[in-house]
């Protein structure tokens, strides 16, 4: 698997939604039904900074081997925080919370936890083994 794509697209995916929660927490809190007071905004944008940050750190190693021992605190970071978002978003979900938005994030949480498993406990690193 060349992991020039699974980086480039989590790159993308984590930096849209860290550029929206830095600008936007507002509307991010409003959307997911909550009132906005006090000090809740500034934990989202820090959040988004969060986000923002670990975009950077894929897409300046997207062109590195990655997989097996190779980049190895990279591919943990991201199958730690896909792995364990979808856990949380599952969990809510389970608890007769639908919510059709939050449904599709967890599906990207999801299929980004599989590829970063296989990545950090499946893939040597090296192209064609």
């Amino acid at each position: 698997m060349n992991t020039k794509y699974l980086m480039t697209s989590s790159s993308l995916v984590l930096g849209l939604a860290g550029v929206f929660a830095l600008f936007a927490p507002d509307v991010l809190l409003v959307r997911a039904g909550v009132s906005i007071s006090g000090q809740l905004p500034v934990l989202v944008q820090l959040m988004g900074g969060l986000y923002f940050s670990l975009a950077l750190m894929n897409w300046t190693a997207k062109d590195s081997a990655i997989g097996g021992v190779y980049a190895r605190p990279v591919s943990i970071a991201n199958f730690t925080h896909f792995f364990s978002g979808a856990l949380v978003l599952a969990r809510y979900h389970l608890s007769d919370n639908l919510d059709p938005f939050l449904l599709s994030v967890l599906v990207v949480y999801t299929i980004f936890a599989i590829l970063f498993y296989w990545l950090v406990f499946r893939h040597t690193g090296i192209a064609g083994k």
